[in-house]
Formats: C-alpha cells, structure tokens, sequence
C-alpha cells in the first residue's frame, strides 16, 4: 500500500520526504534518551519538517505544471481522469504536511522535555 503511493506521487519527491520523516523520527528519539540536546535536536527536526512541506509543495507544482501541459496538448479531457491526475498530485503535499506535523509534534514534546 505504502509502496503504491510514493510511486502515484513520484518517487522522486516521496522517497526524500520520507527519509526526512524517518530521520526526524530517529532524532526525537535519539533527543528523548538524552544522547542530544533536546532544543538544538528540536530546532533541527523543525527545520526537516519545513523541508519536507516545501519539497512536497514543489512536486506538486511540478506535477500539475506537466499534466496541465499534457491536457493543454490533447484537448478534451474526461472528468475522471482529470479527478484522478490531480489526486496523484495532493499525494506529495500531503505526504510533506504529515512529515511537518509529526516534526512539529517531536519539537513541543523535546521543548517541554529540556530543562528550562
């Protein structure tokens, strides 16, 4: 399932944005068994989060500037297969937004867990 999905939104936009996520993930933890500096760790995460927002935003763009390229190319296009091309292309932002709010989340939980 997972697989099918990063191919539907490009691999080349998917696969970055999950190995941000899975590199934010092992850096909370990493943060939270204290081996790191919670807030310098938190600070980090939080900057791989808005990569990921913005990677995932720039697929999309550059995915939709294709399809309207090919739309443009043929003409007529049917509703569904319209309806299907520009669901392929929320799959990179989407993918972007859930990396940043988990790297959000990981941020306030290393906050409060530094000593003041």
């Amino acid at each position: 399932m997972i697989l099918r999905i990063i191919n539907d939104g490009g691999p080349v936009f998917m696969i970055p944005i999950l190995l941000i996520l899975l590199l934010s993930v092992i850096l909370f933890f990493i943060a939270m068994i204290g081996k790191r500096d919670a807030r310098q760790t938190a600070e980090l995460i939080g900057y791989l989060g808005s990569l990921a927002l913005a990677w995932g935003i720039l697929g999309s763009i550059i995915g939709l500037i294709g399809a309207f390229d090919a739309i443009e190319a043929v003409g007529n296009v049917s509703p569904p297969i319209l309806a299907g091309g520009l669901k392929v292309a929320l799959l990179c932002p989407l993918f972007g937004l859930v990396c940043y709010l988990v790297s959000r989340f990981s941020m306030l939980a290393l906050v409060f867990k530094a000593p003041s």
